[in-house]
């Protein structure tokens, strides 16, 4: 089996109002790159790669046949209260504050103008999650 690089077996694909908008939020919020971009004839994006650290997400304008959704992510980001302050200065609202959690990261919760939940975090400690 091929993964195209920046891929992983399961890549995150968002259909969004705005697709454009939301295309600014990753990049200003979490440092994203576009990396590919296709238009359909009114113009809209189509298709656009954007690629925040190590994952590629998609994103394509919403139709009636593909209405927007929210989704939740787990976000790892080498400084959480940062990347807190950069999304919110992007347009996403607060959910909860970053804090040190029982299970080794420093984590805190925004939402984005299009309604997903982004869950911030940075691991504290060099080990795996354990029970």
């Amino acid at each position: 089996m091929y993964i195209p690089p920046g891929f992983t077996t399961i890549t995150p694909y968002f259909f969004v109002d705005d697709a454009e908008r939301f295309v600014d939020f990753l990049t200003s919020a979490f440092g994203g790159v576009e990396e590919l971009r296709s238009l359909r004839a009114d113009g809209r994006i189509a298709n656009t790669q954007v690629r925040v650290g190590t994952a590629t997400v998609m994103i394509s304008e919403a139709t009636a046949r593909y209405p927007g959704m929210a989704f939740s992510f787990y976000l790892y980001v080498e400084d959480a209260d940062a990347a807190m302050a950069r999304a919110i200065a992007a347009g996403a609202t607060h959910e909860m504050d970053v804090a040190d959690m029982p299970y080794g990261d420093r984590q805190g919760g925004v939402r984005d103008p299009r309604g997903n939940i982004w869950w911030i975090s940075q691991r504290l400690v060099q080990e795996p999650y354990s029970a």
